[in-house]
């Protein structure tokens, strides 16, 4: 089984410790969503894999066999960022030709199909684009260059509701079709909720959590209902959040409902943005594993 271990991993840029003694496993043919807050390390992580930047200590390797600095192995990852690797006066069209140059695996006619899908201007200068197309851009040569290890950080950047939900569904068919290791990083956490698979947290540099993200939904519950029942109910029980709307209360709690709820009451999943909220300001740390 192919892999991805990143052991021992520091970095740190003058004062600033940006990782912390990070040890990670990307496993093949999953999901995995990096989640953390801004300056959490989630960037710098990416970046340090895909050898843009060096670690100051620890090592990163695909199957045994160190990845910086080695083409061969390099050959198996894509990183998309916001960085544009592409000359500034470089049109659409030529970009696609020069990823196939680049990438023997590169599916020219894919890409092509994904530019009318999401009306990108292949006549257009990329410097031209608007955030969100670029977005668009890189997740297109992303999804078409077709290695065992694809890096998104923050692949829906600028665009809208409708792109969005495009851009996951284009996803979701692309790893159903061909599966391979997806680690997304992204802030819209409730939508990349529906399609993860597994959850890594990052705080001030160090995970946090690294588990699936269903025993991670499961350390807790939602209950709704009338105001007065709720906070009768959640008294003595470990509350993380709490949204009201009108005479109705919604509370995030920690564990196992009770077997007997208060009438009118309903219970649902946790929900994973409540958690990463809580988990990031004050939430315990766990063994990394």
């Amino acid at each position: 089984m192919s892999r991805i271990e990143v052991t021992d991993v520091s970095k740190s840029f003058k004062d600033t410790q940006a990782l912390s003694h990070v040890n990670l496993q990307f496993e093949e043919n999953t999901i995995y969503g990096l989640l953390g807050r801004n300056g959490a390390g989630k960037s710098t992580l990416l970046n340090i894999i895909n050898n843009r930047l060096f670690a100051t200590s620890g090592t990163v390797t695909l199957d045994g066999g160190r990845l910086n600095e080695n083409t061969r192995a390099l050959s198996c990852c894509f990183l998309a960022n916001e960085s544009n690797l592409y000359p500034e006066g470089m049109k659409v069209k030529q970009a696609l030709r020069w990823s196939r140059e680049f990438y023997p695996d590169f599916d020219m006619n894919y890409a092509q199909r994904l530019c009318t899908m999401f009306e990108l201007p292949e006549k257009k200068k990329i410097k031209d684009l608007s955030t969100g197309y670029q977005s668009i851009f890189r997740n297109i040569i992303a999804l078409s260059v077709n290695v065992r290890f694809l890096f998104l950080d923050e692949p829906v950047l600028g665009l809208d509701a409708h792109h969005r939900d495009l851009f996951y569904r284009v996803l979701i068919e692309k790893y159903a079709e061909h599966p391979f290791t997806a680690v997304i990083s992204t802030h819209l956490i409730e939508e990349a909720a529906n399609f993860i698979e597994q959850v890594i947290v990052l705080k001030k540099g160090e995970i946090i959590r690294n588990q699936s993200i269903e025993s991670l939904l499961d350390s807790g519950y939602c209950i709704s209902g009338p105001g007065a029942q709720i906070e009768s109910y959640l008294k003595g029980k470990e509350v993380i959040g709490t949204d009201t709307l009108g005479g109705l209360k919604t509370a995030y709690v920690l564990g196992i409902p009770d077997p007997q709820l208060p009438a009118g009451t309903e219970v649902s999943r946790m929900d994973l943005q409540k958690l990463f909220i809580w988990l990031t300001e004050n939430g315990p740390a766990q063994p990394q594993f």
